[in-house]
């Protein structure tokens, strides 16, 4: 892991804080509560609700099949967005890349698992897979090998190598397993239930330079600052929902530079336009609040939040156990903490814990069958939360030992 300073938390980070918080209207009208499951969907902020009023109400219609006013705005509206997920995910070379929209990662993964894939893989070629993150990053690439092997092609899936105890990948064990039939990897930014960030560099230097990469982005893309200038990935997938956009907008990026172009198969229907406008505006506003600080400000709280647990006995903490304490000198959680009891379940810790105003998620948070076997509950934070319902959780928590 990349050692870091423990972050702390200034005042000027906090009214920086408050003021954004003060744009998200579902949380200033529900003081009681404490929304901590941003990793599942983030909420809104107005200026996101404001650019869909703005577009259903001014230029609502279909995108390249017309040629009037509105028609032609929604086209250009279209085209704008991918411009600006380009230059958000710090594209230097957009001009030999590309960007599709998706309903939401699930979807973008499929869509290259279907569309793409096939044409770049030969008989006998290796995926490597990661079958302790989320379903959505395992299943496609299972079910392009089944396609596949009915065309006489028959892939290997290799899993992907995990350290001990702590859900971050086993790099080292990854350059040991790669060989020169293995061209495909799918891999995570921050894994959904450690919080880990995967080091994705590092997978590259694993698996040398001409296998594809393809980065599941669902809980990076809106959190912290990503650049496809510094990671030398392929593709880059994420979901419009968890980066402050509605849910069903999403999008594919893709660099074009290894193996075929990317496009998806069939024909092209109508584009999720709402979404795609909410898009643009959470983008912007994710911009101009500055992604950086919004990384700083949740990791931040997720290290008060393991801090604080860590002194509580009756709670295990799942991923990295040596990035607990504030004080710690490696890699910090992304804004993700995930936490069992050692006598309550977790759907009865999940109910306890919304009795006292906290909205968390309590399963197997969609893990793949390499993951966690037994249930536990998630905190995921996103910039709209505040050190106090941090501090009140951990009270809560500890009233419950």
């Amino acid at each position: 892991m990349t050692a870091v300073t423990a972050p702390a938390i200034r005042d000027d980070l906090r009214q920086w804080q408050q003021a954004l918080r003060a744009q998200f209207p579902i949380v200033t009208g529900h003081p009681e509560l404490a929304y901590l499951d941003s990793a599942a969907t983030a909420q809104k902020p107005q200026a996101v609700l404001d650019a869909v009023q703005t577009y259903l109400t001014t230029s609502n219609a279909n995108a390249a099949r017309g040629t009037y006013t509105w028609a032609n705005r929604t086209t250009e509206l279209v085209e704008r967005t991918r411009e600006r997920v380009a230059r958000f995910l710090g594209d230097r070379q957009p001009e030999r890349s590309a960007v599709h929209f998706t309903s939401g990662t699930t979807e973008g993964l499929r869509t290259i698992a279907r569309d793409w894939l096939p044409g770049f893989l030969r008989d006998g070629d290796e995926i490597v897979v990661p079958d302790a993150d989320h379903q959505a990053n395992i299943a496609p690439w299972r079910e392009a090998q089944r396609l596949l092997a009915r065309e006489g092609r028959h892939i290997r899936l290799v899993p992907m190598p995990y350290q001990s105890g702590s859900g971050d990948y086993d790099h080292r064990a990854l350059a040991e397993r790669a060989g020169p039939r293995t061209r495909f990897v799918a891999t995570t930014h921050v894994h959904h239930v450690y919080g880990g960030d995967m080091n994705v560099q590092r997978i590259r230097r694993a698996v040398g330079p001409d296998a594809v990469i393809c980065l599941d982005a669902a809980q990076s893309v809106g959190h912290l600052p990503v650049s496809v200038a510094e990671l030398d990935v392929d593709f880059v997938v994420f979901s419009g929902h968890k980066a402050l956009a509605l849910p069903g907008s999403g999008a594919v990026w893709a660099r074009q530079s290894r193996g075929p172009a990317f496009a998806p198969g069939g024909w092209s229907g109508t584009p999720n336009t709402v979404g795609i406008a909410s898009l643009e505006a959470a983008l912007d506003w994710l911009e101009a609040a500055g992604v950086e600080r919004v990384e700083h400000w949740t990791v931040a709280l997720a290290a008060r939040l393991t801090e604080g647990l860590r002194h509580l006995d009756a709670y295990e903490i799942l991923g990295c156990p040596l990035s607990l304490a504030a004080a710690s000198t490696v890699q910090r959680r992304q804004g993700i903490v995930t936490l069992r009891h050692r006598a309550i379940d977790s759907g009865d810790l999940g109910f306890i814990l919304f009795s006292h105003g906290f909205m968390v998620r309590s399963d197997n948070h969609c893990q793949g069958d390499a993951g966690e076997k037994t249930g536990s509950v998630r905190v995921s934070l996103h910039v709209y939360n505040t050190v106090e319902e941090i501090d009140r959780l951990l009270s809560v928590l500890a009233s419950l030992q």
